[in-house]
């Protein structure tokens, strides 16, 4: 995407937070493994003061776990908490969506642009890692674009779960479903059509539910 050439623009606590946030999301760190705040300074490159912020913001959300003197664990994956997750998520996506119709400015606009792109040409190529980072940035998008700071940082880990859960157990098929109905919300949005935005992150929500209630059946 083409933002994300910024990236090394970004403090260095948010570099740190985006690269291991990724790491969790696409299992380069195993759900369930352990690690340590050291081997992960390594592998990032980065000092030790951004790394650890990053640390201690993943563990606030829930997706890392320290240890005092046994390291740091990564969250493990139970395909039931899947649907505990999209339940959380149901309520403010659907408010974000309908507040971005209503207050998306010109920056966001290209950002959605930019995400439904992307994301239709992960679909094309079936690069799944790519996938995710296009569905990263399509709620960056809904972020800025929604301005509410209060629901995005509610929506923000929520999606994050969500993207590993889906990583595990959808990403082996369902891409250009997935990203017809990523890309529905996005029109309605551009559109500024708050209801119709509404309706389709509804819907978008039912079709992660289905996929949560399937991993759950496993």
């Amino acid at each position: 995407m083409k933002h994300s050439g910024l990236a090394t623009q970004q403090p260095a606590a948010v570099r740190a937070y985006r690269a291991l946030e990724r790491m969790i999301v696409i299992l380069d760190l195993a759900p369930g493994s352990t690690t340590t705040e050291g081997a992960l300074i390594e592998r990032l490159q980065l000092g030790r003061t951004p790394v650890r912020e990053a640390i201690q913001r993943l563990a606030w959300e829930g997706l890392l776990e320290i240890r005092p003197r046994a390291g740091i664990a990564v969250a493990p994956l139970d395909p039931g908490d899947w649907l505990r997750v999209v339940e959380a998520r149901e309520g403010v996506e659907v408010a974000m969506a309908r507040a971005a119709a209503r207050r998306a400015t010109q920056d966001a606009a290209v950002l959605f642009s930019e995400a439904a792109g992307a994301m239709q040409r992960a679909v094309i190529s079936g690069n799944v890692i790519a996938f995710m980072e296009a569905d990263k940035g399509l709620d960056e998008a809904m972020a800025l674009a929604a301005d509410n700071p209060f629901a995005a940082r509610l929506a923000a880990p929520l999606q994050t779960h969500s993207r590993r859960f889906w990583f595990r157990y959808k990403a082996d098929t369902g891409l250009a479903v997935a990203a017809e109905h990523h890309v529905a919300v996005i029109r309605a949005i551009l559109d500024g059509d708050d209801e119709r935005a509404g309706l389709q992150s509804v819907r978008l929500m039912a079709l992660l539910r289905g996929h949560a209630e399937a991993a759950a059946r496993r």
